[in-house]
């Protein structure tokens, strides 16, 4: 009873970005959780190659092949391969995303274009290209699901350099309430993860390696960066039969990071 809240067997799905960092925790959870699950992203190689790796895996399969968001020409071209293996897609995990680091005063405008032509135009355009298929799996009883991957910089002020990336995030989060408000009639849920510090290629400069991330990690409530399983539990939650009565949330996987206000403003006054 309990497993099948989370179980997606049968499920298609379909990740973003999911050969490395937080979209490849996404795609593991759903092959584990017994899903089909298409991998896509600008490299095709590792795509097929993480793909491989997890159908080796099991108990679900997945398949890899390159496909790029960042672009008009690129989503279309993406949305007619995935439709074309997945008539009726179950599952939209939109990850795929980048982000760019300079301190303020140094912060490029073409900073901006970069990030939000992918983080934000390129989740919404393939979202709406593949409503079709989202429709074809739909039903009252068993919503088709849409999860965008946010950020907790986009749910608090922080901007550690990465104030284009911040920004996106904020209006992925304010996108994923707007589209669970239009798709409810459709049966889709529109739900978001928002995360924390994880292990990635996009922060491999804060946790890399061991001594760094245990430095990272200090300074998260819960006292550590995020885990695959962290990932893989929220998403399953969502995307499972225990999650077809949730749409429109942010869901804080952030260690805490989300509710941080700052020092007791009452402290020095010994209250």
């Amino acid at each position: 009873m309990v497993l099948a809240l989370f179980d997606v067997t049968g499920k298609t799905a379909l990740v973003t970005g999911g050969a490395t960092g937080v979209g490849a925790m996404a795609a593991a959870g759903l092959v584990h959780g017994g899903a089909r699950v298409l991998i896509a992203s600008r490299n095709g190689e590792a795509c097929a190659e993480a793909a491989a790796e997890l159908s080796a895996e099991g108990p679900g399969t997945a398949e890899g092949f390159a496909g790029d968001v960042s672009t008009a020409d690129g989503v279309a071209a993406l949305s007619a391969e995935v439709q074309a293996r997945a008539p009726a897609l179950d599952i939209l995990v939109n990850n795929a995303g980048r982000s760019w680091g300079a301190p303020l005063g140094a912060f490029p405008h073409e900073a901006w274009d970069k990030v939000m032509s992918l983080n934000v135009a390129g989740l919404f355009s393939l979202t709406q290209a593949l409503l079709p298929a989202l429709e074809n799996a739909a039903s009252a009883a068993d919503p088709a699901r849409v999860v965008n991957i946010g950020s907790v910089m986009g749910e608090t002020a922080l901007g550690d350099g990465a104030y284009s990336y911040a920004a996106s995030k904020a209006a992925v989060h304010h996108l994923t309430r707007i589209l669970a408000k239009e798709l409810a009639a459709r049966h889709i849920t529109v739900n978001a993860l928002a995360p924390g510090p994880f292990v990635s290629k996009m922060t491999a400069f804060a946790t890399g390696d061991e001594a760094t991330r245990a430095k990272v990690g200090a300074q998260v409530p819960l006292g550590r960066v995020g885990a695959p399983d962290d990932i893989a539990a929220a998403l399953l939650y969502l995307c499972g039969r225990g999650g077809s009565y949730v749409t429109g949330a942010i869901l804080p996987v952030s260690g805490g990071i989300n509710v941080e206000t700052g020092p007791p403003i009452f402290r020095a006054a010994g209250a």
